[in-house]
């Protein structure tokens, strides 16, 4: 005997019905699923992990997956502290960050402390796992320059834009075989120094070689064959750049930063700064700035943060006054 299923009735309803119906069932606006037994309203219901019918109870899907955690957090604190999502990829590690470490604490997931034998085992896991993080020399070589960068950047204060920078350099010198025959202390810094100007946050070359362990020439050798190498094209460093860290460590007023900066544009315009030394240019238009403001800022401090001679400042921020002047009749 064959059975023949109908298919269910659909009974127009006039607006006085919608609205009745609407205001009773509250159904939600993004879904126009129905029931297919007597076309009502299809609800999900999470915590029966299940989709039923809200007028017949016609369960038409259960045992959904919930795709999200099992632990609940009450804080952004505890959300950060719960997740087992690992860090991004990065480079400044010489693995990307995608490798497994083994925690230094010898406990276990409960925090109680391990045994003699399994600190003694948990030991010898590390040591293995260490091992193993290099499988070759580049990869050697490319963390112990990652690491070099990492100590001289935290030392200088550069922001992680500047280290992910400096990490490509050194990834692409080293993959075109450009550290053969150099210091791998030498090429790091040099890429550093490179990546904090392509950043646009130029480190001077005192500041750099006074962190580095290599001197300050073989510094300048190495930046200059990376450079070519690598064809890198910097343009010449702005003596804006170097505005914000002197009049942060001098500790001056919004407004002395600002007119040294007007005053830093008026040399740049008026081509003063061509040929010299940008961080002098820099620390004369600050002290200008100082002195037009009534900041009591002298020579010698500024002289000592920006690493340049008292003689610099002194000749060079009447030019930049004289250049100012110039600008503002123009």
């Amino acid at each position: 005997m064959t059975e023949s299923f109908a298919t269910p009735e659909v009974r127009r309803e006039g607006p006085r019905e919608e609205r009745d119906k609407t205001v009773e069932e509250e159904p939600d606006e993004s879904s126009v699923e129905t029931c297919p037994e007597c076309s009502g309203h299809i609800v999900h219901n999470e915590t029966q992990a299940e989709i039923h019918c809200q007028d017949c109870g016609c369960v038409l899907e259960s045992d959904q997956i919930d795709h999200g955690p099992e632990w609940r957090a009450f804080s952004s604190r505890e959300r950060d502290d719960r997740s087992r999502v690992g860090a991004p990829q990065t480079q400044q590690l010489h693995d990307r960050g995608l490798s497994t470490v083994i925690d230094w604490r010898d406990e276990d997931a409960y925090g109680r402390s391990l045994s003699s034998r399994q600190r003694k085992k948990m030991r010898r896991l590390r040591k293995w796992d260490e091992r193993f993080r290099t499988k070759n020399d580049r990869e050697r070589n490319l963390k112990q320059a990652l690491g070099e960068i990492d100590r001289m950047a935290s030392a200088l204060g550069c922001p992680d834009p500047i280290k992910e920078t400096t990490s490509m350099l050194y990834r692409r010198a080293l993959e075109e075989d450009l550290i053969r025959g150099r210091s791998i202390e030498g090429m790091a810094t040099a890429a550093l120094y490179a990546g904090s100007r392509l950043e646009n946050a130029p480190r001077t070359l005192d500041e750099v070689a006074a962190v580095s362990r290599v001197d300050q020439l073989e510094i300048e050798r190495a930046y200059r064959y990376l450079a070519v190498e690598l064809e890198l094209e910097m343009a010449p460093t702005n003596p804006e750049a170097y505005i914000a860290r002197f009049a942060s460590q001098l500790g001056c007023p919004d407004e002395t930063e600002r007119r040294s900066r007007e005053l830093t544009q008026a040399a740049v315009e008026t081509g003063v700064h061509s040929g010299r030394n940008p961080v002098g240019i820099a620390a004369a238009a600050l002290y200008a700035a100082a002195k037009l403001t009534n900041q009591d800022v002298t020579q010698p401090e500024i002289a000592e943060i920006a690493n340049v001679s008292e003689v610099t400042i002194r000749n060079r921020y009447p030019e930049i006054l004289e250049a100012a002047d110039e600008v503002s009749s123009g």
